[in-house]
């Protein structure tokens, strides 16, 4: 008979705690299938033997909603070494921060809630756009993570990492919240499953409102809903989702220093009060799943609609010292995708062995504007676009258990993409494609005394913007302009360890290099792509759990990135953007009698703003907590806080020229978005 693996086993507070995947049986041998086992506590399972990376884990229960958010996107600072900030208004996609990468709004990044891809491709406002406003955070069951491009079902956007959220199939009820908080927040939910074990059914509505410490309020009015029907479980079943957000807002967008420190200008106030923007997204998708005797079947289809319009001026008065610089950027899309995967178990000369073949692909279809405005009316036009964007993407891995203690992954993955730009000027349309070959190897030894050792490589890209791929004329300047390639390559690898050799001790350890041929981006906000040069990151990352009581967690994430760029330039080699260091801390008390809490620090180090280092951003420290009290079975209270300490420090900061109303000229300086001062949320959450 072959041999096959369990999938997990830990001890957590004397108690064995089991999270085994769907074990096959082989096929010539006929043994039976057997499906999902989960038991939680407040631990988290073991991953010895599921994960095949130091990297790469999954995060739910406590460790994931335990901890405070200001805003839905934190939910993926769960993943160790993430950072999720804001440079503009509260409805805007965040900014990420992972690994020596100022990600932007997403690019190196990619994001998937329920198998739906949350990146943008070809977007108004920058490549790889990942907008999480549309997630309501109590509906999301777990966030698995991997880091680096060593995983075959990983494609665009990839290089740095990837998080996929799964929402929960059902709720233990029916739950009503209501929040109020400084900063005038005001928060209304209600979500619940009935009653009914044939089915699996979650409905949810979600009204927010939020000011923010705003001169300029950011008025935010967001309303999410949740329709998700089903049957099953994760082994054999199948759902269908419904998902519907629209959002307004104002928008306070980065300030410079110099009217600071000249008092002309205070922390919170905004030199443009007509900012801010618009958006609306509603998806529907679907998933089935099925385990035989002859495998794992899994398909996932999706279509998603979406608008998105942004007003912003991040220069004020440079271009135009009359009317400003404020510009408008549209993106109206429509997205359709499927992603399907078939894994099957057998033998290679005696050894176990596991398949799976995996077809991904994805239409969008996209009508992009750039305009110039004054308070959000339309001045003239910089460039509109028609863009189809098409892409297929195939993999095969290869999982062999040599030993009990050596076990290799080897995938190879490829990639075709195509689109067509139909420009509002003739010489930036036409037709670009491109295909990429993505290899993929790992090496596993291990157990040994609750240990394992991990070697990962594999190579990656990204995409660029397609107009970037067909431009010939500078929109602006009317200018010649360069073309870049559809797709660029990245390439990494880690060595790390993972040990439980300590009773309720996790600790993970990792040093890895991540290459990139360029970090070339199409620019949303001039219409243009600017070319970087490629670049290196080498780092370390350690992890630490501990769970000394069945109620009660340590959690400590510790990143340490060198980033610099690979060729010699008088400009200097730093990166600018890059990270040196994320530092995160947390406890945890779940359910001991009616309290519930958290505790958590997050470290932000400080970050080069050019390429010869000689301007830097501060660090930026946070403390922010949670406490939980249940009535009864029924009631329960909660009060989060924020920004603890009431730290005025900065969410990011810039390095740019612009020129205030009055200047003679442009200056150089640093532009930075300001913490939130400490507030509190308290909500009421009634079950019945």
């Amino acid at each position: 008979m072959a041999r096959h693996r369990l999938h997990g086993q830990a001890r957590r507070g004397g108690v064995a705690v089991v999270l085994a995947t769907i074990a096959l049986p082989a096929l010539a041998t006929g043994v039976q299938t057997l499906e999902t086992v989960e038991v939680r506590d407040a631990g988290q399972a073991s991953e010895l033997g599921v994960v095949d990376a130091p990297s790469q884990g999954t995060v739910r229960g406590p460790r994931l909603h335990a901890r405070p958010s200001f805003r839905p996107g934190e939910l993926l600072e769960s993943m160790p070494g993430l950072v999720v900030t804001q440079h503009s208004g509260e409805g805007k996609a965040n900014q990420y921060f992972l690994r020596g990468f100022n990600l932007d709004h997403g690019t190196d990044l990619a994001i998937h809630v329920d198998g739906m891809p949350v990146n943008m491709r070809t977007h108004g406002h920058g490549q790889g756009y990942a907008d999480l406003a549309f997630l309501i955070p109590e509906l999301v069951d777990r966030v698995e993570y991997r880091k680096g491009p060593y995983h075959a079902e990983d494609g665009d956007f990839a290089s740095a990492g990837a998080a996929r959220l799964s929402l929960v199939n059902r709720l233990a009820g029916n739950t009503a919240v209501g929040t109020v908080g400084g900063l005038g927040h005001r928060r209304a939910l209600l979500a619940g499953s009935p009653d009914d074990p044939a089915t699996n059914l979650v409905y949810a509505l979600d009204v927010l409102q939020h000011d923010g410490p705003w001169r300029n309020a950011d008025d935010l009015g967001r309303v999410n809903a949740l329709l998700r029907i089903g049957q099953g479980n994760e082994a054999n079943g199948f759902n269908v989702t419904l998902m519907g957000y629209r959002g307004r807002w104002n928008a306070t967008d980065q300030i410079p220093r110099r009217a600071v420190e000249a008092g002309t200008l205070g922390r919170f106030d905004a030199i443009d009060p007509t900012s801010g923007g618009r958006a609306q997204r509603a998806s529907l998708s679907g998933e089935w799943r099925r385990t035989t005797g002859a495998g794992v079947t899994r398909v996932n289809a999706y279509g998603i609609h979406s608008r998105l319009g942004l007003y912003s001026n991040f220069t004020y008065f440079l271009n135009d010292p009359i009317a400003g610089d404020q510009f408008e950027q549209t993106d109206h899309r429509a997205v359709g995708g499927f992603d399907g995967s078939h894994t099957w178990l057998g033998t290679w000369r005696g050894l176990p062995m596991e398949n799976t073949l995996g077809l991904q692909t994805r239409v969008d279809r996209i009508r992009i504007g750039l305009y110039n405005t004054v308070e959000r009316s339309r001045t003239s036009v910089t460039r509109e676009d028609r863009v189809t964007e098409s892409s297929a993407g195939a993999f095969a891995q290869n999982r062999l258990s040599w030993t009990d203690w050596l076990r290799t992954i080897a995938a190879l993955r490829i990639d075709q993409y195509r689109g067509t730009v139909r420009s509002d000027r003739d010489a930036n349309g036409g037709e670009a494609s491109g295909s990429i070959a993505s290899p993929k190897a790992s090496v596993v030894l291990g157990p040994w005394a609750a240990s394992e050792l991990y070697f990962n490589w594999g190579r990656g890209f990204h995409s660029n913007d397609v107009r970037g791929a067909t431009i010939t004329v500078d929109p602006v300047t009317g200018g010649p302009a360069a073309r870049v390639p559809l797709l660029v390559r990245s390439q990494g690898s880690e060595v790390g360890v993972r040990t439980e050799a300590m009773r309720d001790v996790t600790l993970t350890a990792a040093l890895f290099r991540l290459d990139l041929a360029s970090e070339l981006v199409f620019v949303g906000d001039a219409g243009t792509t600017e070319a970087s040069r490629a670049s290196r990151r080498d780092g370390v990352e350690v992890t630490a759990r501990w769970s000394p009581r069945p109620w009660l967690l340590f959690d400590l994430d510790y990143a340490q990135t060198k980033a610099r760029f690979r060729d010699d330039d008088p400009a200097g080699r730093f990166i600018p953007g890059a990270p040196d260091r994320v530092v995160a801390a947390k406890v945890i008390v779940e359910r001991l009698g009616p309290w519930s809490g958290a505790l958590t620090v997050r470290h932000f180090g400080a970050r080069p703003l050019i390429e010869d280092g000689s301007v830097r951003s501060p660090a930026t420290t946070l403390l922010s907590g949670k406490i939980g009290y249940r009535l009864d079975r029924r009631w329960r209270l909660e009060l989060a806080g924020f920004n603890l300490a009431d730290r005025k420090v900065n969410q990011i900061d810039y390095f740019y020229a612009s020129r205030l109303r009055g200047e003679a000229e442009s200056v150089d300086d640093r532009h930075f978005h300001p913490v939130e001062p400490r507030s509190f949320r308290f909500s009421v959450i009634a079950n019945f």
